[in-house]
């Protein structure tokens, strides 16, 4: 089975490629359609990001596409950056910029208080217009300093206790089995499953 991942985040494709790969499904990502201009992400939540892409990308394509909005929410910060993840230091931000903004606002707050959790929606979109969502979550704690270079975002600032590392630090294997992308791309896979079996029978 071939779908579009309604993506260019080379890292996100990375990752996502290699959990789907073992099901012999392949990716393919935005930057093999030039032609597709950016999806501007204008919902209120990560379902609807994630439904906007994924349609979007499948009536261009005239392939099944999957899309992910994902994002970290603090719980000190009310749920901040949630949707304004990709660009809470500003619409031109980098993952350093982003992660800076993070340490300085919450400088001097507990470890115990800086609880926060990465979520994400994953939507699968047929080209007939049908649409199929999964959501994951993942629990941890902001770090006071990055600590790692695997990952990308937030990564190196998403600590989990359970593990004494942060994302940043962890192997990818783990990561993809315990991770909000990993686990909303479990439910996205029966999905997957499911409609490639119609597929078949069709």
């Amino acid at each position: 089975m071939k779908l579009v991942l309604a993506t260019r985040n080379k890292g996100k494709v990375r990752e996502m490629s290699e959990m789907l790969a073992v099901y012999g499904i392949e990716v393919l990502s935005l930057d093999e359609f030039p032609l597709i201009g950016e999806i501007e992400e204008d919902g209120n939540t990560f379902q609807e990001n994630a439904i906007k892409k994924a349609t979007v990308t499948a009536s261009l394509t005239g392939m099944t596409a999957l899309a992910d909005d994902s994002g970290l929410e603090v719980d000190y910060l009310n749920g901040a950056p949630g949707v304004f993840s990709a660009r809470f230091a500003g619409e031109d931000s980098n993952d350093l910029a982003n992660n800076k903004k993070l340490l300085e606002l919450l400088t001097g707050v507990s470890p115990e208080k800086r609880t926060a959790r990465f979520q994400c929606v994953i939507a699968v979109a047929e080209p007939d217009g049908a649409v199929h969502t999964a959501q994951g979550t993942c629990e941890g704690v902001i770090a006071s300093e990055p600590r790692g270079e695997k990952g990308f975002g937030y990564d190196p600032l998403f600590y989990l206790p359970e593990y004494g590392k942060t994302f940043a630090e962890i192997d990818l294997e783990l990561k993809n089995q315990i991770s909000h992308r990993g686990r909303a791309l479990a439910g996205a896979r029966e999905i997957l499953a499911r409609l490639s079996n119609e597929d078949k029978e069709g």
